[in-house]
């Protein structure tokens, strides 16, 4: 399978404010249709979501909303309503728990999905929503696995062909400082690109409990969505549920091209307590005429914790990260002096904008390629090969159970074993 062809072009307190909104000019037209909000997954992330939904248009309300437990509605609505107040017009009615919930958000009327569950969802989701005809705002990763990629990749084709608009999670590709950046670096500014080098340098994100701590009857894939990020058929890894972000500017920064291969390390240093994810990764990417990627990221305490960029070209450096805005050395040098917009908050305006003015905006193939991007570097790392992208691509690889049954036994894959685990 190859990729169409496309134009080349640590998580906040999202309920706490922070960078500048984008200005009203790039927002929704006035109309005064509401316009009808559903939330799929009422975590922190999913309820910041939803938070910047409702400020990004004047007539958005929040109507449905799934989680699994009813619990974790309740609280995200409580939170929400310090945030938006009438607009979270959420009903009991409209509040939907289990597995199953999604498809209830999605059949209740609604004109918007939000999707913020665990990664290992999204692409059932995803093809849910759009084949609905709704619009989605669809958080990063869209996959933890390759076929999971490819029902992405067909979910994106289906929203072109429906006119309904599909805007990523990937907040980089809407921060106004780097794709200043991003057009100088693509348009010359360093001169040709020789390599990249990305770090995501930080703790660990959600701690696995010991198994002691599991409750008496508690079957295996609740105790395992419960403690999801350890997981690799549910987060895809700490490399591919975080640092991705990373791993999506080295995309961006290579037109969103696919690499040729790559080669990678990593492992556990610290106690897994029966997950199955590294925390620490060194992914080598080769790119066309030689052109090289490096991400390091590790999710250890009392390191050294970096997120930073440095694009290396034939005419000068450009450096995002270690300092307050993105910067170029060299022949062009060039520091951004502008206005910082909030990147959160921009994804939800310019996709409620794109709804007004009837424009629909279309993420999924760059979404997909920088999701596949680094699944295939935790291939390389899991199975200690050299990995090629159609390789990667084309994986038959299945992750979790099918289906998934919120009573049902599961054994997920070991902790992986570089050069005894195999490449599928």
């Amino acid at each position: 399978m190859t990729l169409p062809k496309q134009n080349l072009a640590a998580r906040r307190d999202v309920l706490a404010g922070g960078a500048l909104a984008v200005p009203a000019i790039l927002r929704g037209a006035p109309d005064s249709k509401p316009i009808r909000v559903g939330l799929v997954g009422c975590g922190g992330r999913g309820t910041g979501a939803a938070a910047q939904a409702l400020k990004a248009d004047d007539y958005s309300e929040l109507v449905a909303m799934a989680d699994i437990d009813i619990d974790r509605i309740n609280d995200s609505i409580e939170r929400l309503k310090k945030a938006a107040g009438p607009k979270v017009k959420v009903e009991d009615s409209g509040k939907f728990f289990g597995l199953d919930a999604y498809r209830k958000v999605i059949e209740s009327g609604v004109d918007v999905v939000l999707l913020a569950t665990p990664p290992g969802f999204r692409p059932l989701h995803l093809r849910a929503a759009i084949e609905a005809g709704k619009h989605v705002f669809c958080e990063k990763p869209v996959a933890v696995d390759a076929p999971g990629v490819r029902s992405v990749l067909e979910s994106a084709k289906l929203a072109r062909e429906k006119k309904v608009s599909l805007v990523s999670g990937f907040c980089w590709r809407y921060a106004n400082q780097i794709k200043e950046t991003m057009s100088r670096v693509r348009g010359g500014g360093i001169g040709n690109m020789v390599a990249y080098y990305a770090t995501y340098y930080t703790s660990p994100v959600k701690p696995m409990p010991p198994a002691s701590e599991r409750p008496e009857g508690m079957s295996d894939v609740e105790w395992q969505i419960r403690n999801w990020y350890n997981f690799t058929w549910l987060s895809g890894d700490g490399l591919v549920e975080q640092a991705v972000h990373s791993v999506d500017k080295i995309g961006w920064a290579m037109g969103d091209a696919p690499p040729e291969s790559c080669v990678a390390t990593g492992g556990r240093q610290i106690p897994a307590h029966g997950g199955n994810i590294f925390d620490h990764f060194q992914i080598n990417y080769l790119y066309p005429d030689g052109v090289r990627a490096f991400l390091g990221c590790r999710q250890i305490a009392g390191c050294h914790n970096e997120n930073s960029d440095y694009i290396l070209g034939t005419k000068g450096v450009c450096l995002i990260g270690r300092g307050p805005n993105p910067r170029i050395t060299g022949d062009n040098k060039w520091a951004f002096e502008g206005q910082k917009y909030d990147m959160y908050q921009a994804e939800h305006d310019a996709l409620f904008a794109s709804i007004r003015k009837g424009g629909p905006l279309n993420d999924g193939v760059w979404m997909a390629t920088s999701s596949m991007l680094a699944i295939m570097g935790r291939m390389a790392a899991y199975t200690g090969q050299q990995i090629t992208w159609e390789q990667a691509l084309n994986s038959q690889q299945r992750l979790g159970p099918d289906p998934v049954e919120w009573t049902g036994s599961f054994v997920h894959e070991p902790l992986a074993l570089p050069g005894v685990t195999k490449f599928i």
